[in-house]
């Protein structure tokens, strides 16, 4: 009844009641109410937790920042920052080889696939000759806070920075050398000209190693010519080598017997040193005898004289008192000897 009148309200179709209107929430609605709020807690709370840490493994160091600045770098292990993005931890690898190819890409999709850039690899070299070189580079990060803000895409950079001084390097110098023996040279000096620029740069990124992966020219003539030049100067290394073999197996029997050579001329020279040595000491002793007895030495040596000239003579000497003296030189070879023979005849004065 309104306003002292009825006014008659049809029932729903459910046939429930209606809530008066401006009534209090009836208790289905508190408890969703109260759902709500919890799950909406839970949310935040969840959404808090989870940026309030973060790990970092032993390959890796973060550099983080609070509102955008930077703040702090942490290495393995887990830490906390501040949530809901305040701080922001940057992950970087920084104690993993990373690996840079010029002038080819690997085939991913393929084992031992790949394929030929020929903008990056095709080169001129100081004689004037095309060659396609291949480069093989390895960096790492060495300054995680640079490697992010110091530059815009620092690979870029590095693998303009290395293309740069390859065909720096290459432009210098002669074909042969790029594809035979010097390849070792224009790697080093590619890797020296690029840490030097890059400790300029300073992008945070150190060059490991650069490596030639392949350097050959463009046209199937040449690369056969090359070939044919290359088994050439094995072959001339393998005959080489096998000469060094031959005169390290020659060269000990060589010095051997140059040794026993040496020893022998050694022993000779020192038996004709003391056989002179020996003739000086009769010399000197017969010169003694000789001063002492000037006649009896004379006679004697002129005796020896005729026993060594005429060996197995006989020498009678007469004495000049009417006697003879026979005397039978040398002794030692007549001893034994049977018969009689007859001799030479000496007279010898006094």
């Amino acid at each position: 009844m309104e306003n002292g009148s009825y006014r008659w309200t049809p029932p729903k179709p459910d046939g429930g009641a209606q809530p008066p209107r401006g009534g209090k929430p009836t208790g289905d609605m508190k408890k969703f109410k109260r759902i709500f709020i919890t799950l909406l807690v839970v949310l935040l709370l969840g959404i808090t937790v989870s940026t309030c840490w973060y790990t970092v493994d032993d390959k890796q160091q973060a550099v983080v920042t609070t509102f955008g600045k930077v703040t702090e770098i942490t290495g393995a292990g887990v830490h906390f920052k501040l949530p809901f993005g305040i701080q922001q931890a940057h992950k970087v690898d920084v104690n993993v080889y990373q690996k840079l190819e010029l002038g080819y890409r690997t085939d991913s999709h393929s084992s031992g696939g790949y394929q030929v850039v020929e903008e990056e690899c095709k080169m001129i070299t100081g004689d004037y000759n095309i060659v396609n070189v291949e480069f093989f580079v390895e960096y790492k990060v060495s300054n995680p806070e640079k490697y992010l803000f110091g530059s815009y895409e620092p690979e870029e950079i590095l693998r303009n920075l290395i293309q740069s001084q390859v065909r720096n390097v290459v432009g210098s110098s002669q074909v042969d050398s790029v594809l035979t023996d010097g390849k070792e040279a224009i790697q080093m000096r590619v890797k020296e000209l690029v840490t030097e620029i890059l400790q300029e740069y300073d992008i945070g990124l150190t060059l490991v190693d650069v490596k030639i992966q392949d350097a050959e020219p463009p046209t199937a003539a040449v690369i056969e010519a090359f070939k044919a030049v290359e088994t050439a100067k094995q072959g001339a290394e393998t005959v080489v080598n096998e000469a060094m073999a031959y005169q390290n197996a020659q060269l000990p029997a060589a010095q051997a017997q140059a040794d026993q050579l040496i020893q022998h001329a050694e022993y000779l020279k020192q038996a004709r040193i003391n056989e002179a040595k020996e003739q000086v000491a009769m010399f000197n002793a017969m010169y003694a005898e000789y001063a002492l007895n000037p006649e009896i030495t004379r006679s004697r040596m002129y005796f020896e004289a005729i026993s060594q000239a005429l060996p197995g003579v006989k020498v009678i000497i007469n004495t000049g008192s009417g006697e003879s003296l026979d005397m039978l030189l040398p002794i030692e070879p007549m001893v034994g000897q049977t018969g009689s023979g007859q001799g030479s005849t000496v007279n010898g004065g006094n």
